[in-house]
């Protein structure tokens, strides 16, 4: 899947994985040798334990608004944020930067 920023007129991803299974997501990124991004439904909070590189994240309302984002998110971390929200996507480290995603963007994602 590919994701799009509909405010920057940016790509973030064009690899963007969604777990299928209970597995998948409780593994995330450490799966994968190469990071790959990832869309993930969790209300609770995300780890890194485990990964070695930092990765961005954005917490995304359920209209892909973003209300949260961390930049950088170090390995062996905790991140948590309002249990309301849901959706959330990890992307390569400086992703965020390089597309000037921010707070308030507007999200799009499109099948390849």
């Amino acid at each position: 899947m590919i994701l799009k920023n509909l405010t920057r007129k940016t790509v973030l991803a064009t690899d963007l994985k969604i777990p299928t299974s209970v597995l998948d997501q409780t593994l995330g990124l450490l799966k994968k040798s190469q990071p790959r991004s990832l869309l993930l439904k969790t209300r609770f909070g995300i780890h890194t334990f485990g990964l070695k590189e930092d990765i961005d994240v954005a917490i995304l309302d359920k209209d892909f608004k973003i209300v949260k984002l961390k930049e950088s998110l170090k390995p062996n971390s905790l991140f948590f944020w309002n249990p309301k929200y849901s959706l959330v996507i990890e992307l390569p480290k400086e992703t965020l930067k390089k597309t000037k995603t921010s707070l308030g963007c507007l999200l799009e994602l499109k099948m390849l």
